[in-house]
């Protein structure tokens, strides 16, 4: 069975180490039963706060590494559950669910790739790196952020793609500009790109892979109240096979897609041409094309967005 379609597994885990990593804290956890079945681009589900703690929903966060039985996570303290997390200690336990979602495809036979991470969002993508490496592909790499101290994994990523480009929006580490400026200049030398990062920088790079004609798989950062595909809080619109526009949950379908996949204008609105909308009178039934297949948008190593 592939490790996408295995069950998650949840227990408790044990803090092993934690590191700061620029503004971030890097956590190692023992969790094997993860480690021996998790693939880059998945994600695992924490309980925050201890028993007692009124802070109910789980926080989300990608899988970063493996290291034998451990896996590592690196966590941004933006409210108070990860915040929670980032002042877990050596020898701590922690209720953890994973793994979660499904992980980046890989590369075409003999394919150079392109990897494009924005912020933390870099750590999702030292797993992929190492995979793709070992599998004999070329890797190059662009990490970016607002300004040095937001930075991650640029050692990590340096030790397994050339080039690295490090650009900040304030010019305080490497090239001063967006990342877009770097993807433009290496994409035409790539057969495939992936990005973990902003919304707004996985459009962006999704445009330029597009327009290339290239495969391009983004893993999202959209809220994952639940990580189990029950609480719908973390949908975006995504295009299927058979050209129609359908919800997909980041933290089952996704949270890879496809690139071209993800209607990226349209994220947090309620499209009138998504499937479902009439049901809702936002616009008049219309008749699936010929040839549609129903059935909800998922992600897959044969072609992120498709139905299978």
């Amino acid at each position: 069975m592939p490790p996408a379609a295995r069950p998650p597994v949840q227990g408790l885990a044990e803090v092993l180490a934690t590191r700061p990593v620029s503004a971030y804290v890097e956590l190692t956890l023992h969790a094997p039963d993860i480690a021996e079945r998790c693939e880059p681009g998945q994600f695992v589900s924490f309980a925050v706060g201890g028993r007692t703690s009124a802070m109910l929903l789980r926080r989300s966060i990608a899988i970063s590494g493996v290291r034998g039985p451990a896996i590592t996570v690196v966590v941004s303290a933006a409210g108070p559950g990860s915040t929670w997390l980032t002042e877990l200690r050596r020898g701590d336990e922690v209720d953890v669910v994973g793994p979660l979602g499904r992980p980046f495809p890989g590369a075409p036979a003999g394919a150079p790739a392109l990897l494009v991470g924005g912020g933390y969002g870099a750590a999702a993508l030292v797993g992929l790196a190492a995979r793709l490496r070992g599998a004999g592909h070329e890797v190059a790499a662009v990490v970016g952020a607002a300004t040095a101290s937001r930075l991650c994994s640029t050692d990590e990523l340096g030790r397994l793609a050339a080039p690295l480009a490090v650009l900040t929006d304030d010019g305080s580490a490497g090239r001063a500009g967006r990342v877009t400026v770097a993807v433009a200049e290496l994409v035409t030398g790539a057969g495939v790109v992936y990005a973990c990062g902003p919304m707004g920088m996985l459009r962006a790079v999704s445009e330029l892979a597009g327009a290339r004609g290239l495969p391009c798989y983004v893993a999202v950062e959209e809220s994952m109240a639940c990580g189990i595909g029950v609480c719908m809080t973390c949908v975006l619109p995504v295009v299927g096979a058979d050209g129609r526009t359908r919800f997909s949950r980041a933290c089952t379908e996704g949270p890879v897609f496809g690139g071209d996949r993800v209607r990226f204008e349209d994220i947090g609105t309620l499209p009138p041409d998504v499937v479902g909308a009439d049901a809702m009178g936002l616009a008049p039934a219309a008749a699936a094309p010929a040839g549609a297949v129903a059935g909800p948008v998922v992600t897959s190593p044969a072609g992120p967005g498709e139905t299978p």
